[in-house]
């Protein structure tokens, strides 16, 4: 297999990688085969996933423009896979010139691939860390340049939580997160769900099997579980809902029914 020039030395490309699959659903080019090939797997079970992705998008531009007019000038989108067109740094920018975005991932062509997008903007940075550990973030040069802790912050958490298993206490990360923002942050997330889904769950575990063959467990919460990632924040109206239903822009029953599938909300500090 060819290495494209896009792709580090140090990343094995026969192994699939769940931002690069997430990049095909959503058309990108940074994907290889043994990626593509896993998505297809995937949307044997579940055909509607690109249409998951792209309401999980349409969601986070809403979710940023939001913030953006809350005033927030200040974005940490952990999870934040390969940008493509359309990413927060430019939502964000394009709604509050000089908004400052800070963007986390743990693969290594996310990594690469935003750092060779993101350069010259000065107003951006990539962090190679892990969600896992809230520390290495927060701690990070990178952050420490361009996000002040003490004003609001948007922290992202779209579509990643359910690749933490909770024997990895993902309450526990996103709680030591809130701790670290300021009164006024919010939390902008999405979530995997069986609620929503129009298939049967027995077929959607399919899914479920094709991630965990990869090696990338798919955990797919509950609403209530799902909720407990907010405490400590107030929900902003509509509180959590099938993403279509968050702040829509045109009329939700146009929406493919894959686009309900899972929940998205917004929650303010105190």
């Amino acid at each position: 297999m060819e290495r494209p020039a896009w792709a580090p030395r140090s990343i094995d490309i026969s192994v699939p990688s769940v931002s690069r699959i997430y990049d095909f659903y959503l058309g990108g080019s940074h994907n290889f085969e043994v990626d593509r090939e896993a998505a297809r797997k995937a949307m044997e079970f579940m055909p509607g996933l690109p249409k998951i992705m792209q309401a999980n998008r349409a969601f986070m531009r809403r979710a940023v423009r939001f913030a953006a007019g809350e005033g927030i000038t200040q974005f940490l989108d952990i999870g934040s896979g390969i940008p493509t067109f359309g990413n927060v740094h430019e939502v964000a920018q394009a709604a509050a010139p000089g908004a400052r975005v800070v963007y986390v991932d743990h693969d290594p062509v996310a990594v690469a691939h935003s750092q060779a997008v993101l350069e010259g903007n000065e107003d951006v940075e990539v962090i190679a860390a892990d969600l896992r550990k809230p520390q290495e973030i927060l701690s990070s040069p990178q952050l420490e340049r361009l996000i002040d802790l003490n004003r609001p912050v948007a922290l992202l958490l779209v579509a990643i939580l359910h690749f933490v298993e909770d024997a990895d206490d993902p309450y526990g990360a996103v709680a030591e997160l809130r701790e670290a923002l300021a009164p006024g942050s919010l939390l902008i997330l999405t979530h995997a769900s069986y609620e929503g889904i129009p298939l049967p769950a027995e077929r959607a575990e399919g899914v479920v099997d094709v991630y965990k063959d990869i090696r990338n467990p798919l955990i797919m919460r509950s609403r209530e579980a799902i909720a407990r990632f907010f405490e400590g924040y107030d929900m902003v109206e509509p509180g959590l809902v099938p993403m279509p239903h968050w702040r829509p822009e045109s009329a939700p029953e146009d929406e493919d029914p894959y686009a309900f599938s899972g929940f998205a909300g917004v929650g303010r500090t105190a």
